[in-house]
């Protein structure tokens, strides 16, 4: 017993009992990641398609669960048939008992589409303007030829509805805002002119329309014949095919370029079917900008809120009960952040904006809506207390030597300021900006009512002038979880797509931080060490 009272005595128990607890916590956080990354990479590796005799019929598609036998109930496993416009749905859950012999037939094919998820089947035929080009094996052959030109004609007609069409739409609108304005001031020969503009620009509109149409008939010139594995017939254009996967019939390396495939379109590529395919690139772009834009907000504030309290507010109890305020805002539930957001800077600043510079373009709201502004705005002041305290504990860590050879050599309060202490904080500020980006790039609550949506028509960025668009809505990472785990209509299909785009957030933060990181790091170097 003396030996033991002796180790706790010296404390050496203490530490080992520290050592083992941050062992299993990190244990825990590469267990969850690894489950999330498994759960999430794993997805888009092309499985293998199965073919059973039950019961009910004969049933195709990919294994995706099993549930173990309990009791009286039998062992179930769960097929993913897809053929939702046909089926209803995509996942069925079939009997183990009296359920033959797997097959994997050669001809059964995935084909992924831009509406109602993924067709599971055969290619019957190939037909071009109604006629049949060919059928069976051929058709197969010949469709997989065709479908990158099918794919280029898709991605042309985004590419002007996106682009062109956005644009004219944005300069009729401009018109319309204008001539508002103009008839109250009853300036009749600009708002001649106004019309002149705003005819040139239907007469544009409707010859672009006109084009797309034209290409979109020819999208829609071949289409497949397909037939699923009970007999039942479906037409599909074959400018709506994305991919076509034969599954059984391809090796390791096919499947390889499948996956890497799918992969670069999950990362770079526009959402679809309710967010549950595609890829969620304006999600990732939303939330970066996002982040981007609060730490260019909640620095400055941050920095000056810390510089006053420590250097020029006379110490005393009204100085303590204002850090203790701050202290106190980062306990604060992170939907009262929001709801300040919405009442303050959404519908207060916003409006007044819109009343003094957008007045034509009411009843519309312009500012006066959520927007990545607003959002960001809401978010720095979630995040200011830890730049304040950070910047504070930086600021009292320089050395009084450091302040006094500056006063000494004849610089003023400011220019020592400037000069001497805030470079050497700046390892220290960049801590809390750390701090920051890493509370405020997986906050949802404040975003839901102050900009974040489903799907963006459009980025905060882009090539329109003034390039970034503040009061634009945009999508985010940690929202895109919450509406496809909890609002999608097909909650079996969202499952890989909540894992993947958990692990992209966490790679995101992971990222922004690792920059933030190396920023200090080189600051540290070049000032020759700091205390943070």
């Amino acid at each position: 017993m003396s030996r033991l009272a002796e180790r706790f005595r010296q404390g050496g128990i203490f530490v080992w009992f520290s050592g083992a607890l941050l062992a299993f916590c990190l244990a825990m956080i590469l267990s969850l990641v690894g489950f999330i990354v498994a759960k999430g990479m794993g997805y888009f590796w092309p499985r293998s398609l199965v073919q059973v005799q039950t019961q009910e019929g004969l049933v195709l598609g990919e294994i995706t669960g099993h549930e173990p036998a309990h009791g009286e109930e039998t062992e179930k496993v769960q097929f993913r048939t897809a053929n939702r416009d046909i089926y209803g749905q995509d996942f069925r859950w079939i009997p183990g008992a009296g359920m033959g012999t797997p097959e994997y037939p050669k001809d059964a094919l995935l084909i992924e589409r831009l509406e109602y998820g993924p067709f599971i089947g055969r290619i019957a035929a190939l037909s071009h303007e109604g006629r049949q080009v060919a059928s069976g094996a051929p058709a197969l052959a010949e469709a997989l030829k065709r479908l990158p030109e099918a794919n280029r004609i898709r991605h042309q007609i985004q590419s002007i509805e996106k682009g062109q069409v956005g644009d004219l739409n944005r300069r009729i609108e401009k018109v319309r805002t204008n001539r508002r304005r103009l008839e109250a001031k009853g300036n009749e020969a600009a708002l001649k002119a106004l019309d002149a503009e705003a005819a040139g620009l239907q007469v544009a509109y409707d010859q672009l329309q006109a084009s797309l149409e034209k290409i979109r008939a020819e999208a829609k010139a071949w289409s497949l014949n397909l037939e699923t594995v009970d007999g039942k017939q479906k037409e599909l254009p074959l400018g709506s095919v994305v991919r076509v996967v034969p599954a059984n019939a391809m090796g390791t390396l096919d499947k390889l370029g499948v996956y890497l495939s799918r992969l670069w379109e999950f990362v770079a590529d526009d959402p679809r079917e309710s967010n549950t395919e595609g890829g969620i690139f304006p999600a990732i772009f939303g939330t970066v900008m996002m982040v981007l834009v609060m730490s260019v907000l909640v620095v400055p504030l941050g920095v000056i809120t810390a510089l006053y309290l420590r250097e020029y507010a006379k110490q005393g109890w009204l100085v303590r009960a204002v850090r203790v305020a701050v202290n106190n805002l980062a306990g604060v539930p992170s939907i009262v952040f929001g709801v300040f957001g919405l009442g303050f800077f959404v519908y207060g600043l916003g409006g007044s904006i819109d009343k003094l510079f957008f007045a034509e373009s009411l009843p519309t709201p312009t500012y006066g809506t959520g927007g990545i502004l607003w959002a960001s705005l809401t978010l720095a002041l979630l995040t200011v207390p830890v730049v304040v305290v950070a910047t504070e504990e930086a600021l009292g860590a320089v050395p009084r030597s450091q302040r006094e050879a500056s006063l000494a050599m004849g610089a003023t309060k400011w220019q020592t300021l400037w000069n001497v202490v805030i470079p050497s904080a700046t390892p220290g500020i960049l801590t809390g900006l750390i701090l920051a980006i890493a509370r405020g790039a997986g906050e949802v609550a404040p975003l839901m009512l102050t900009g974040v949506v489903k799907l963006a028509p459009a980025m905060p960025l882009d090539g329109t002038f003034p390039f970034f668009h503040l009061d634009r809505k945009f999508m985010h990472l940690g929202f895109h979880i919450y509406d496809v785990g909890f609002q999608s209509p097909n909650s079996e299909a969202a499952k890989p797509m909540v894992f993947m785009t958990a692990f992209l957030l966490l790679v995101v933060v992971v990222i922004l931080n690792l920059f933030a990181l190396n920023l200090r790091r080189k600051l540290r170097e070049r000032l020759g060490g700091s205390t943070f």
